[in-house]
């Protein structure tokens, strides 16, 4: 009978995998633990000093010990991600008790859902409006300390116009993707406070664990500030900016963005490519973008239509992409080699700094994508 000349090494590292998850299970033991305590003591999710110095520090020991500084790096974070899941339902710390109730018009929706959610584990009673609501709105706004605006980006003034008669200490906020034209509604419907918010990312979000939330002051900050600590406490990044430049970034960040992820998509529908050939064919940074673009054609169109159609502004920076984009196709039509190339460097020279930065996070990216795609083995 022929030995396994790997059998035995094979066995210890199955009994190191063993014990690696039997750390883990460690871990996320005491992280409910310090869960229970942060929710007690209304400490934040996320600490990003304390995450940075930790991380700093196992690299420093990891690599002492011969082991790959951005390996244990990679399994830290990973870890981290799992831990800041376990803390979200823990509870929070009510920052404002004696605020009253909280209605979210929107609420049944998917991102007022989210919020729903996060005030109620944080302790405040909180009331849902939706369309066939309206008749009970003033019972519901009568001792309303919060009323949060979740609604279309084509319905939020709207339905902002039809707040008048909150209580005067009320916070009344919107958490829609454009904030000039709601922050200014909201300053004409209410006279009390008033903040225009922005969650950066979509309701199937985990938890809020370093998640950027726009802020944009309204009036009486010292009002609401409770507000984002409370949001602060979730986890979340506040990012207070000026309205009109938010909508101004907004334009790039996101309307440009979808609206090229859309003709993309169209384009290669209307190419009819074997999608399956496509992904066997690509390797993880054109996996990625595929996904990319599919991703966006998983998702409600009415919103996406909604957030490019938000701004005459979006138009006119899509027309002059457009415009761009046909004059490096004429380039290219000329066989025009030195131009495009000056082009590059040009756009290379603006990014600066930044290019280094981004190719570093990207390889990144890619190599999480290459360790799901399993094109290796798994024993190393």
């Amino acid at each position: 009978m022929k030995l396994d000349p790997l059998g035995k090494l094979r066995d210890k590292i199955d009994d190191v995998d063993q014990q690696l998850v039997d750390l883990l299970a460690q871990r996320l033991a005491l992280v409910a633990e310090v869960g229970d305590i942060k929710s007690e003591h209304g400490l934040p999710i996320y600490v990003p000093e304390r995450e940075t110095a930790m991380l700093e520090k196992r690299r420093e020991e990891a690599e002492s010990k011969g082991v790959p500084g951005d390996l244990i790096e990679d399994v830290l974070r990973r870890v981290m991600r799992e831990s800041y899941a376990s803390e979200k339902d823990s509870g929070f710390k009510t920052v404002k008790p004696d605020l009253g109730r909280i209605v979210v018009i929107g609420g049944a929706g998917k991102l007022g859902m989210l919020f729903v959610r996060m005030f109620r584990l944080s302790g405040y009673q909180v009331d849902i409006l939706e369309q066939g609501d309206w008749d009970n709105a003033d019972a519901l706004f009568a001792n309303a300390g919060l009323v949060v605006v979740s609604v279309p980006i084509n319905l939020t003034e709207t339905i902002i116009a039809k707040l008048s008669r909150l209580p005067k200490d009320c916070v009344l906020a919107d958490i829609t993707s454009i904030k000039n034209k709601p922050l200014q509604a909201m300053l004409n419907a209410h006279q009390g406070p008033v903040v225009g918010l922005h969650p950066m990312f979509g309701p199937d979000v985990g938890n809020l664990a370093k998640q950027v939330i726009v802020c944009c002051d309204g009036r009486a900050k010292e009002q609401y500030q409770w507000l984002l600590e409370q949001m602060q406490i979730w986890g979340a990044r506040i990012y207070d900016v000026d309205a009109k430049q938010h909508d101004e970034a907004m334009t790039l960040i996101q309307a440009l963005r979808h609206f090229t992820t859309f003709v993309y998509g169209a384009h290669l529908a209307e190419e009819n490519p074997d999608i399956q050939q496509l992904l066997d064919l690509s390797s993880p940074i054109y996996r990625l973008e595929l996904a990319m673009v599919g991703r966006l054609f998983a998702q409600d169109p009415t919103l996406y239509a909604d957030i490019i159609l938000a701004s005459d502004n979006n138009v006119a920076m899509i027309r002059r992409y457009a415009e761009r984009f046909m004059q490096a196709a004429e380039m290219l039509e000329r066989n025009d080699k030195q131009g495009f190339i000056r082009s590059f460097e040009m756009v290379s020279d603006w990014f600066g700094d930044y290019s280094t930065q981004f190719l570093q996070e990207s390889r990144n990216l890619l190599l999480q994508a290459n360790d799901n795609r399993q094109f290796f083995g798994a024993e190393s």
